[in-house]
């Protein structure tokens, strides 16, 4: 038995509870109205009706069909003491059998639908209790009356029953569907994600080594462009081969994470691999500022490949070969400023389909909480700000 069905007959047995319980109540309070039955039948009847209570109570956490059984019996019995011991019942004792009989006892039905044997057994519990019901009170009030109301009783928990037992296989399909949509959805936003963030890669390293190509290496030398080359190739062989790379430092894929100690990062030795990078690409960095500083290995990265894409389009497209960066942080916040006085540009002119500035720098630093503001003009040069969260660097 799934999970799913246990789900099923256990609604079933909590409501089968609740509703008989709740009948077999009133069908006690009616009965103990002065007069309703006689003193004798009251006192014959109490007792089954405890029985039917904790039957039925049971019933709420048990399949056995015992409890079913003692409840039915216990039920016969009460019919028979109230309508053949002393007097017959007053209109107040024959709405105690009514509700006993068409309701409370009616509550089985809805245990009784979940598979052949038991709907054998509803049927023959229906005919039992029913035919009695018509035998003793027939002179109570008229058969068919009796027989509209006894049956309307059996039926309405046995067509919810039903409902229940079909409509909770159509809501778990449902929730599974939407389970398997989600995990579709999921996967396609992963892997949505790791074609940015290839697709950042290659654009800071594969692309600007093809850039310089291009331009026949000018302002670089040789050695550099071999060494760039080397890297990028590095990142490629990997990427083939099915690697996930992992950004080095100095902005370049590598097979291996960066040597980095947390637990005490120093971070001008950590830029010092970026100056160098620049620096061998004919583009001189200056820095100022904190020399050190506690930031997550992924912030870290994501915060140092953003950095080296400004430097890239410092060299590329501000027209000068210098720059300046200054590292500022305080207790939430790591901040770097870099500043050029190359011609700059109207920022509402650069194009967000490009993956430059909007996806390796802005959307790099968003992944991991922190932002990227720009301010330039033409003719006044360029300053990029960038701001990634401390949060609690992990060794």
């Amino acid at each position: 038995m799934d999970l799913i069905t246990k789900e099923r007959d256990r609604l079933l047995q909590r409501t089968a509870r609740g509703y008989g319980l709740s009948f077999t109540v009133v069908a006690v309070v009616c009965m103990l109205l002065p007069g309703a039955v006689s003193s004798t039948a009251l006192i014959v009847s109490l007792p089954l009706f405890a029985v039917i209570g904790v039957s039925q109570f049971r019933m709420g956490v048990s399949r056995s069909p015992v409890w079913i059984a003692l409840s039915l019996v216990a039920g016969l019995g009460i019919l028979v003491a109230t309508t053949t011991v002393g007097h017959h019942p007053s209109p107040a004792g024959f709405a105690a059998l009514v509700e006993l009989t068409a309701a409370s006892l009616a509550a089985f039905a809805l245990v009784l639908t979940s598979s052949a044997p038991r709907i054998a057994a509803l049927v023959l519990s229906f005919l039992v209790i029913g035919s009695a019901l018509l035998l003793l009170t027939r002179s109570e009030q008229a058969p068919l009356r009796t027989a509209g109301v006894y049956v309307l009783g059996w039926v309405l928990p046995a067509l919810i029953a039903i409902w229940i037992s079909a409509g909770v296989p159509q809501v778990a399909k449902r929730i599974n569907s939407i389970g398997r949509a989600h995990r579709a959805e999921r996967q396609a936003s992963e892997l949505e994600a790791q074609r940015r963030q290839g697709a950042r890669l290659l654009h800071d390293t594969v692309l600007a080594t093809l850039t310089l190509l291009a331009h026949s290496g000018v302002g670089v030398t040789p050695e550099a462009l071999r060494q760039q080359a080397g890297d990028d190739a590095r990142l490629l062989r990997q990427l083939r081969m099915g690697g996930s790379p992992t950004p080095l430092a100095d902005g370049v894929g590598a097979e291996t994470s960066p040597v980095l100690v947390v637990a005490e990062p120093v971070l001008g030795t950590t830029l010092e691999s970026v100056k160098q990078r620049f620096g061998r690409m004919g583009l001189e960095v200056s820095w100022h500022g904190t020399g050190q500083v506690l930031l997550p290995s992924h912030t870290l990265d994501a915060f140092l490949l953003a950095l080296a894409e400004c430097l890239e389009n410092v060299r590329r497209h501000s027209g000068v070969t210098q720059a300046h960066v200054t590292i500022t942080d305080d207790a939430s916040t790591v901040r770097a400023l870099v500043t050029d006085a190359g011609v700059g540009f109207n920022i509402e002119d650069i194009d967000e389909a490009k993956l430059g500035f909007t996806e390796s720098v802005v959307a790099r630093l968003r992944d991991v909480g922190g932002n990227a503001r720009l301010f330039s003009a033409p003719g006044s040069g360029t300053t990029v700000v960038l701001e990634v969260p401390r949060g609690e660097a992990s060794p």
